[in-house]
């Protein structure tokens, strides 16, 4: 596995091979390989925008995101996870459906005065058995919900 070498180091080692020592010589004087050399000041010479490419920089912020990303990956696979498990344990009967946040039961009617026409106590919301009631003379139901004067619909937080 490749080791990291100080930025200071390889600083020393481009600048040798820039006043024209040979690179395989300084690579088996460090100890180094002459690829890595060759890697090190092919990477000054686009630093420094004598050739195109990605500056040492913009590398070491790519390889932050990157990081990051394998990260955020991980956590969205383990949360699909305990979904799929939580949507497992808590199945429903067939037939039987849940209300979203902020919509109506089938029980509640869409108009105004649907409820008020039928006798109370008579008519039960069939996903928690609650009976149905209706709205008061300002157009709200428990539970927050209120019917919209020009329709159909609830309106929320009124």
């Amino acid at each position: 596995m490749p080791h990291s070498c100080p930025p200071e180091f390889r600083r020393k080692v481009i600048d040798l091979v820039a006043f024209g020592r040979k690179t395989a010589e300084v690579a088996q004087l460090l100890g180094i390989s002459d690829q890595t050399v060759y890697v090190w000041c092919r990477q000054r010479l686009i630093d420094t925008g004598q050739l195109p490419g990605t500056i040492s920089s913009d590398l070491s912020e790519l390889a932050a995101v990157r990081k990051r990303l394998a990260e955020l990956e991980a956590e969205l696979a383990i949360h699909r996870r305990a979904a799929e498990l939580l949507t497992r344990h808590l199945r429903l009967p067939p037939g039987a459906r849940r209300a979203r946040p902020g919509t109506q039961h089938s029980c509640q009617p869409r108009h105004r005065g649907a409820v008020a026409d039928a006798p109370p106590g008579l008519q039960a919301c069939p996903a928690t058995g609650a009976p149905a009631q209706a709205p008061d003379a300002l157009g709200r139901r428990p539970g927050g919900a209120e019917l919209h004067p020009s329709g159909p619909g609830p309106v929320m937080g009124h």
